[in-house]
């Protein structure tokens, strides 16, 4: 049986304020005071494993050890079909320069190398996150959630972060970045994992 969330005060272990405050904005109807890795001066751990689910736990543990608090986090990325689900864990390392990340950079990389493939190269692709939630005492629960779409180009929109200028969910006709934020928590990988998330440990 799922383990339930009795606190009032939950840890998310990301240094990611777009992330931050996506669950943050998903978790305040429950009442629970939210706080990030960064606030709390937590230092990032290596995410050494192959697996979202993997890197997730690692986080996870980590934070809960450090701070005596329940503790949540995300490992997610975009699986491109055509690139044999690259770049999936590696999707912030697409972005990674000296001077910070540059989704920019990313975005053209992953546009360049289906493009490469020639014209009948598939487009489709999907957000996945995995979510997990480890307590001080070393349990945990993981939760995952998909959005399948597609990639455009040229890049669209101004919402966001990270791919989602050039990722279309399927069923819509504009990308991640020109949904209002709302919307997009309402169908996205990481609204889903919550949403999941939410029936399993607030249910």
């Amino acid at each position: 049986m799922t383990r339930k969330f009795l606190g009032d005060r939950l840890l998310v272990a990301t240094h990611n304020k777009g992330k931050l405050n996506e669950i943050a904005e998903i978790l305040a109807p429950f009442g629970v005071n939210i706080v990030g890795a960064g606030d709390m001066d937590l230092p990032e751990p290596d995410e050494t494993e192959d697996t979202f689910v993997g890197n997730a736990r690692i986080k996870a543990h980590a934070a809960a050890k450090a701070t005596g608090l329940p503790a949540l986090s995300d490992d997610s990325g975009i699986c491109i079909d055509a690139l044999n689900g690259a770049p999936g864990v590696y999707t912030a390392d697409w972005a990674e320069t000296p001077n910070g990340r540059d989704f920019m950079m990313a975005m053209t990389r992953a546009n360049g190398e289906i493009t490469a493939l020639g014209p009948d190269a598939p487009r489709t692709a999907q957000f996945r996150c995995t979510l997990v939630i480890a307590w001080p005492d070393g349990h945990d629960e993981v939760f995952e959630g998909v959005m399948p779409g597609s990639l455009v180009w040229p890049i669209r929109g101004e919402h966001g972060f990270g791919y989602d200028p050039m990722f279309q969910p399927d069923g819509y006709d504009v990308t991640c970045a020109e949904l209002d934020p709302v919307e997009k928590n309402k169908i996205s990988h990481r609204g889903r994992a919550v949403a999941a998330f939410l029936a399993g440990c607030f249910g």
